[in-house]
């Protein structure tokens, strides 16, 4: 039980003003429909670190701190700028994010937005520590469910609501493109290039 509850701990913690809150919010104002997204969250996210488990148990000290934080660099980056399509192809009902839907569409970006963020990091190394894996991907996805939904439920439809949807999209690529700069200068400086 502990391979479970202390990566859903961790994982809480970690979760809160994480990029992945600034996802479902996004998600929820495009879609306005949350327990599909709350839905596609966790499909999403248990996908992605399971798969972080298996590769930390089975493979654990071969991936580097600068190929993490490079990862994570170009992870944010992609984000903004999918962040930013909607506004370029325009909001029409027959965009590509309208034709999949609320539930594939959340599935895919929170499996992608997990990619090398410090939570599917953190499975990586617990999965590393913990005899059972599979509890350590279930624990860490629960975590950010818990932190998230909240965000999902109330905010994403108080954002919606009250605030204009391009002038978010832009804030949130703006936030992206900085944490994508900033896991760049991270990741020259651990490689030894600054």
């Amino acid at each position: 039980m502990e391979s479970l509850f202390i990566p859903t701990q961790i994982s809480i913690l970690a979760e809160i003003g994480d990029k992945t809150q600034l996802l479902a919010m996004l998600l929820v104002l495009r879609f306005r429909k949350p327990w599909p997204i709350v839905w596609g969250m966790l499909v999403g996210i248990l996908g992605n670190h399971i798969l972080a488990a298996e590769v930390g148990h089975l493979a654990a000290g071969f991936l580097s701190e600068v190929a993490l934080n490079g990862m994570l660099a170009a992870a944010f980056a992609a984000i903004a700028v999918w962040t930013l399509l909607p506004d370029q192809r325009g909001d029409d009902d027959d965009s590509k994010l309208k034709r999949y839907g609320p539930f594939l569409t959340s599935t895919v970006a929170f499996f992608f937005a997990e990619m090398a963020d410090k939570t599917q990091v953190a499975t990586l190394v617990l999965a590393a520590q913990y005899e059972y894996p599979f509890f350590v991907a279930v624990g860490t996805t629960l975590g950010i469910v818990i932190s998230n939904t909240p965000v999902v439920l109330l905010a994403g439809n108080f954002v919606a609501q009250n605030l204009p949807l391009k002038l978010i999209r832009r804030i949130a690529a703006l936030a992206f493109i900085c944490l994508a700069v900033y896991s760049g200068y991270e990741t020259a400086k651990l490689a030894g290039w600054l």
